[in-house]
């Protein structure tokens, strides 16, 4: 008899310890509203320091980007249907979704697509310098996620027409296509001045 009040009692000591653990073990799985942000916030800062050394290619940045985009609004759908709150599946969800940018990112970062960093043409400084522009707006959230998929979108055409016609002409532009590159640099130097001041931020 002394024997089983022991167990019983050693039984019951033993769930009272287990369930902080297991609460614990719960809260810690599922992300909370801020560390989903959180993780926003270090995806953002993880592709703006790949665009700042040149690992992240403009076209890849710009699928980054848009996958970035499709998250938040999706995040936002799921606060509206909800009163402003994410139920314990849409913070599931979102994670899963965070966890494959998070390895598409680190996949475009070390593979062999890498975006001049250290040009010596006058087009090539300019592309380098509009890219610094462009991460610093998403580090510092000036800049949003769809932002700047459109602004790496137009970034990667006109590194894909630069190449074109470089390849056309033995490697280098003619007068005429450096005119015609000028006027779409200056077109997207404009418009990320625009994004970077207008009253949408991360």
């Amino acid at each position: 008899m002394i024997r089983t009040i022991r167990q019983v009692c050693l039984s019951a000591a033993l769930i009272a310890l287990g369930l902080p653990a297991v609460a614990q073990t719960t809260s810690t799985t599922q992300p909370t509203g801020a560390s989903i942000q959180q993780r926003k916030d270090n995806q953002q800062d993880r592709i703006a320091n790949g665009v700042q050394s040149g690992q992240l290619t403009a076209g890849e940045t710009g699928n980054l980007e848009r996958k970035e985009s499709d998250i938040n609004r999706e995040e936002k759908d799921m606060r509206t249907l909800d009163n402003g709150h994410l139920s314990a599946a849409d913070k599931a969800t979102l994670n899963q979704q965070q966890n494959q940018v998070s390895k598409q990112i680190y996949q475009d970062k070390h593979n062999a697509a890498v975006q001049n960093s250290n040009p010596k043409s006058e087009v090539g400084e300019r592309q380098r310098n509009q890219q610094e522009r462009i991460a610093q707006g998403v580090k510092n959230g000036q800049l949003t996620a769809g932002e700047t998929a459109h602004l790496e979108g137009r970034e990667a055409a006109e590194n894909r027409e630069i190449r074109n016609d470089r390849a056309a002409n033995g490697g280098k532009l003619t007068s005429g296509e450096k005119a015609q590159v000028n006027r779409q640099q200056n077109r997207t130097s404009r418009q990320i001045y625009r994004d970077k001041h207008n009253a949408r931020t991360r």
